[in-house]
């Protein structure tokens, strides 16, 4: 029978980003191109603007948090918090470098937000709640951390139909690694990509009147050669899924990859279909 260790999982998670938290930053010019426009669709309907007070969870390397900060301005505040201390260490020069004064850094299990009560008026995660194996709990903490009215609101892959750029190489590693099918809760970059699948856990939380949309946003980069070599670096998920092949194996499987991936490449580059679902509920 095929089991999930989830304490397993989550120390494999914190070391892979530990590992690959300087390539995450050298690759935020393409996070803001990618997930820009749908980052900011995500903080229009969580209400965040001036003095706004944000809890970021699995913020990464600071772009993210970075557009969180400029919106909130000078008389706001914003919590950036991540199971990595070495991405967290990105996020915080960039912050100091960009010359904001209310931002700071955490580092926090996403599941064990020990956070004091009522103390923010928005809490937002981007890609990060699919890869908790408690989701219900990390919801829990953050809405024990926001103030009455205040919003949880994140952002997911939707089905992997409409993620050709991450569901190909998923789907050639899986049969290369002999894996088996995802076990039913298990997290994972398609987790919460069903229909309904995002807002039925926020509802389970208690939260109210909640929402969800639907954003295109494709990865545009030159080559499918160049999307590999982001995912290479940056992509933990991928990694732990390849931790059964040498190293001639992973190769292989990155070459196939890579073959599979140019049929998004075009006269105008490599254009990866991308789909993300954002929904937001208040507590």
């Amino acid at each position: 029978m095929v089991t999930f260790d989830p304490v397993k999982y989550k120390n494999t998670t914190r070391d892979q980003w530990q590992a690959a938290a300087k390539a995450w930053n050298d690759w935020a010019p393409l996070l803001h191109a990618w997930l820009g426009p749908a980052t900011e669709t995500m903080l229009d309907m969580a209400g965040i603007g001036s003095g706004s007070r944000v809890l970021n969870v699995a913020a990464g390397a600071g772009e993210e948090t970075l557009k969180i900060a400029d919106r909130v301005g000078a008389a706001g505040y914003v919590l950036a918090t991540d199971i990595s201390s070495n991405i967290l260490e990105f996020a915080a020069a960039n912050a100091r470098r960009a010359g904001y004064a209310n931002v700071e850094t955490l580092v926090m299990d996403g599941e064990d937000t020990n956070l004091p009560e009522a103390s923010f008026d928005a809490a937002v995660s981007r890609v990060g709640l699919i890869y908790f194996p408690d989701q219900q709990k990390a919801l829990g903490g953050m809405w024990r951390a926001l103030k009455p009215g205040g919003r949880i609101a994140a952002m997911v892959y939707g089905m992997p139909g409409a993620n050709g750029f991450f569901s190909i190489p998923v789907s050639v590693i899986r049969r290369r690694a002999n894996l088996p099918p995802p076990i039913p809760g298990q997290p994972g970059p398609f987790s919460l990509g069903s229909p309904g699948a995002l807002e039925k856990i926020f509802q389970m939380a208690g939260l109210r009147d909640v929402r969800s949309q639907t954003v295109s946003a494709p990865v545009r980069l030159n080559s499918a050669a160049e999307c590999v070599r982001f995912e290479k670096k940056s992509f933990g998920a991928l990694h732990q899924m390849l931790a059964s092949l040498d190293a001639s194996g992973r190769e292989a499987a990155w070459a196939e990859i890579e073959q599979e991936l140019r049929v998004f490449e075009s006269p105008q580059g490599f254009i990866g279909p991308c789909e993300m679902v954002i929904a937001v509920g208040t507590k």
